[in-house]
């Protein structure tokens, strides 16, 4: 059956028997953890016999391991990886003379780690498909990382099934952009169900798909929370980068003048590293970008966000975010590290926060604010600034505080005292050493 004669539904149980009818579609599928909620589908709905050359799951690690090779976690993109070359190198050996002329091969793969008993585990997984876009094509892959949010082992594993299919079906019917490829993919779900945070596309199917943007795309759906970049502007899983490591973030929402540098980020590491605690890993440099564009300002375009990746990754890891408040960002962060979080911050950005309208109408709402940033290991690191800058950032002398040193050439946090009642706020968070001044060689 063609194609175009086949029906398209977002009903997950068309999709998959859409795909089942489609003569020319013909391969693996082998999964690790949560069952075999994917090929489930594809067996249950009909026709499964012109689709399914193979359904395993090589659960026994033993078992795997003899499969699959040594050396990796089991739930991790190189064990998809082995997965997903084993099994498909087997189809075209035992299956290409007979089939290859009019069959478009696939390996649908997956290792998944659900719920434990105890809901203490890391509830997370990826998958991944290898597939032929036309007979005899070289092939075409895509890996996704998923971060699951249900809360038991059975709805988790209900929303593999699902994300599996919509993967399956956007694959072959979906592919035209971006906007449609991503909707297909998240049919029936929703983030508070599945978060994407790594998409990953190659071959000749995607030779046209510029995979950043389609990770911004990913985020603006609602499709996922963050996606970090390394160091060489390279798209990471989070977990990969920020495991029990302790963090120095810094935010371009707020720091509107780019106070982004090496000196500053150089600075904080070794004020943290001054404070005199033992990590068992190095600290990582995190350089956010909100999706947001701030109060009364539009979301930036995607040129504009992959010119600031190509710009901060020479600093440290670039991550993406759909932050709004800060806060949001810490807790993102402690989904990875229990280690010390340090969020650098100009002295601009911080009256900024201070001064928000919905802050001021409500004072308990500054209180939420600050209480939730810094409710675990956090410490702000406030930057000083140039008073020019200082001014033209704000519009002018921000109303409010008062200036305690206003022939002064920079401001820094030691240079200003806040009016009632924020002040009590400030003292403590001072005295308590949550809210501190940032040294660095030479001001900002």
């Amino acid at each position: 059956m063609s194609s175009s004669a086949i029906p398209h539904s977002n009903d997950i149980h068309a999709k998959a028997l859409a795909v089942n009818l489609e003569a020319s579609i013909y391969g693996t599928f082998a999964e690790i953890g949560a069952g075999q909620e994917v090929a489930r589908w594809f067996l249950s709905v009909g026709a499964a016999s012109g689709t399914v050359a193979q359904a395993i799951s090589a659960y026994d690690k033993t078992v795997s391991d003899d499969t699959y090779g040594r050396g990796t976690r089991y739930v991790s993109r190189e064990r998809l990886l082995a997965m997903l070359e084993h099994e498909y190198e087997l189809l075209l050996a035992r299956l290409g003379a007979e089939r290859g002329a009019h069959t478009r091969f696939f390996v649908f793969a997956d290792t998944v780690t659900t719920r434990n008993y105890q809901g203490t585990n890391e509830q997370h997984g990826w998958l991944g498909m290898r597939f032929q876009d036309a007979p005899g094509a070289p092939s075409s892959q895509i890996l996704l990382h998923i971060t699951l949010g249900d809360s038991t082992a059975l709805l988790q594993q209900q929303a593999i099934g699902v994300l599996g299919v919509n993967l399956m079906s956007a694959a072959y019917h979906q592919r035209v952009s971006a906007g449609i490829f991503l909707g297909g993919l998240f049919e029936d779900l929703s983030a508070d169900r599945v978060e994407i945070d790594y998409l990953e596309l190659s071959g000749p199917a995607f030779a046209a798909a510029e995979v950043r943007v389609w990770c911004l795309e990913l985020l603006r759906k609602g499709m996922g929370q963050a996606v970090i970049f390394d160091s060489q502007g390279r798209l990471v899983e989070p977990s990969s980068l920020l495991h029990k490591r302790p963090v120095i973030c810094q935010r371009a929402l707020l720091d509107d003048l780019g106070l982004f540098g090496a000196e500053l980020l150089a600075g904080a590491r070794g004020q943290l590293l001054a404070e005199g605690k033992k990590f068992e890993h190095e600290p990582v440099s995190v350089l956010e970008v909100s999706l947001h564009g701030g109060p009364g300002a539009a979301p930036p375009e995607n040129a504009e966000v992959l010119e600031q990746i190509e710009r901060l990754s020479p600093l440290g890891a670039v991550m993406v975010s759909q932050f709004v408040e800060g806060f949001h960002l810490v807790e993102y962060l402690r989904r990875h590290t229990p280690e010390p979080i340090r969020m650098v911050l100009g002295i601009a950005a911080l009256f900024k926060l201070v001064e928000g309208r919905a802050y001021q109408a409500s004072p308990g709402a500054l209180l939420e604010i600050f209480g939730r940033l810094l409710a675990t290991d956090v410490t702000l690191y406030v930057a000083p600034m140039k008073m020019e800058p200082f001014v033209a950032a704000l519009g002018g002398l921000p109303g409010g505080f008062v200036v305690e040193s206003a022939e002064s050439d920079y401001m820094t946090l030691d240079e200003f005292t806040p009016k009632a009642p924020v002040d009590q706020l400030f003292r403590y968070l001072r005295g308590a050493a949550r809210m501190v001044p940032l040294e660095t060689k030479s001001k900002a």
